[in-house]
């Protein structure tokens, strides 16, 4: 049995300078794709037109030219293909696993609250399923009138399709899914054609990632990552969700820590080699 070769990605979004953790995640991807003689690739997730930014994109390639990281052209921009995403949602729809959500964000948050016992999810409020049992007449008419709405996927559906799935983590070992936990999550809505957790799925996928290496505040959205690799007929890659970094106070670093970006720290005079140091990555 030939062993398939290890391909990593980093899939930074250009919604601000990249930060010391950003630089830890490259790095460590990087790293692993060259110990085993595999390929490392960067795709952009840059989907949100009102949140990612051109300056951020081309900051993202003068950092990680700084780090004196290479990786494979061409690089895969979301943006350039919403047509993959619209795929998975029309494999999805075919499948009777979608149904339009006209409650707005104000009305989700609102009707949560007025729960006392409303469940939390690992992305926040689960979502009642308000929308679920309108009638197949009543969701057609209201998509024929264009009123505002989002893509869920039904869960107990999925689940009843998909049934119980697993993952390999190279730190925790195997992993058994729990993707209840987050209710009916949503896919698509009108302005983003599609969700982190549709596209990081699609992508992977169609990119041929076989190690995904990501911090550990993803840890759990992976059970949604493989529920819908099994909906989509996908395979399913190995994971390895390495420590968050953090500062002196014990709080991890974010881009609107404008001190720790790595554009920062290059203008204070710090190295590359330093970063390295720092965030403990020779």
């Amino acid at each position: 049995m030939i062993d398939k070769p290890i391909i990593t990605r980093f899939a930074p979004s250009p919604t601000g300078y990249l930060h010391l953790g950003h630089a830890y995640s490259a790095l460590f991807a990087a790293r692993a794709a060259e110990e085993a003689g595999g390929r490392f690739l960067l795709r952009i997730e840059d989907v949100d037109p009102v949140r990612c930014k051109l300056e951020f994109i081309d900051a993202i390639y003068e950092d990680l030219r700084w780090l004196v990281l290479s990786w494979e052209e061409p690089v895969r921009m979301q943006s350039q293909h919403l047509a993959d995403y619209q795929t998975a949602l029309d494999v999805l729809r075919g499948k009777g696993l979608l149904y339009p959500c006209f409650c707005t964000r104000r009305e989700v948050m609102a009707e949560s609250a007025a729960a006392c016992h409303a469940p939390h999810g690992p992305d926040g409020p689960v979502y009642a399923g308000t929308c679920r049992g309108l009638s197949a007449s009543e969701r057609q008419e209201r998509l024929a009138r264009g009123d505002i709405h989002v893509w869920r996927l039904d869960m107990a559906q999925a689940l009843a399709v998909a049934g119980t799935s697993c993952w390999h983590d190279r730190v925790r070992g195997e992993i058994a899914t729990q993707p209840e936990d987050f209710g009916d999550i949503m896919l698509a809505r009108k302005d983003v054609p599609t969700s982190y957790h549709l596209s990081v799925t699609v992508d992977d996928h169609l990119q041929g990632a076989t190690l995904v290496t990501r911090g550990d505040d993803l840890f759990r959205s992976t059970d949604i990552h493989r529920l819908l690799q099994a909906l989509l007929g996908y395979g399913t890659p190995e994971y390895h969700h390495h420590p968050l970094l953090k500062d002196e106070t014990g709080k991890r670093f974010a881009k609107r820590d404008k001190a720790m970006t790595l554009r920062a720290l290059r203008l204070a005079g710090r190295t590359p080699m330093e970063i390295k140091g720092i965030i403990g990555i020779g």
